[in-house]
């Protein structure tokens, strides 16, 4: 089944590209959404519209998960749901920056099976199936080999260097850089450009599911910040944090995150 989803993820990825080029960032209109959840466009809209004719009229059966799709819980009901952010990074898509992508999963009893992360603007294009291993535009990719933290490169927002996060207070030494969008950042780290990437606050399962499995099918652990796998399709679609690495780098942050 992995298999057979991944080809129609990918292609439903590139024609959701096709309609969110059709519209310039600075110019589409924008509203913000309710309770200081952040901005959301008309080409937001129109990506989630097209992805959801295309997969659930290909998979109807399948359950739906979407940033920008109402959540009726029915989706909890299915073995299978497709998770989907039409547009993750919409803050750097509104700035017409490049760094906004696609990302569009399928999960079966919690666990990611079949994953595509698309960046139009980059024509960077991460995929892969449950056993099958991780791609970029059709290559392999492999997670970076670094173990010791304090030579590591994290991608991670300013707050999660802060004290109040860490065993004892104690920072590690790692040089920390960022990206706006956490799928690219989660795609950055597998295709070992980066050595791990972590965020600490409560995040959506649609920023995650497709990162989590192109980075297992490359040779990372992925978890939440206490450490626990992450599980997917849950009834409040929110996860603890991400953290992930290669093996021996997973160890290391996780036992000096409090």
């Amino acid at each position: 089944m992995p298999a057979r989803d991944l080809p129609l993820l990918i292609e439903a990825a590139r024609a959701a590209g096709e309609v969110a080029m059709r519209y310039a960032g600075e110019s589409a209109v924008r509203w913000d959404k309710p309770e200081g959840a952040g901005p959301v466009t008309e080409a937001d809209i129109a990506v989630n519209d097209l992805l959801e004719q295309e997969l659930r009229g290909a998979r109807g059966d399948y359950g739906w998960l979407s940033e920008e799709s109402a959540d009726d819980g029915a989706r909890l009901s299915r073995e299978r749901v497709f998770i989907i952010d039409p547009i993750d990074g919409t803050r750097s898509f509104i700035e017409g920056s490049n760094t906004w992508a696609h990302s569009i999963a399928v999960a079966e009893k919690g666990k990611v099976t079949a994953a595509v992360i698309y960046m139009p603007k980059r024509g960077k294009l991460y995929a892969a199936a449950a056993g099958e291993g991780a791609t970029l535009n059709n290559a392999p990719i492999r997670v970076g080999v670094e173990t010791r933290l304090a030579r590591a490169t994290v991608l991670a927002a300013r707050p999660a260097t802060e004290q109040k996060h860490w065993k004892g207070g104690h920072v590690p030494a790692f040089q920390r850089a960022y990206r706006p969008s956490l799928a690219y950042r989660l795609g950055l780290v597998a295709e070992g450009r980066f050595d791990a990437m972590m965020t600490l606050r409560r995040s959506w399962e649609w920023d995650i599911a497709a990162g989590d499995l192109i980075l297992r099918e490359a040779g990372a652990v992925t978890s939440d910040q206490a450490g626990q796998g992450l599980i997917f399709n849950n009834p409040d679609p929110r996860l603890n944090g991400v953290l992930a690495a290669n093996p021996a780098l997973h160890r290391q942050i996780a036992h000096a995150l409090s």
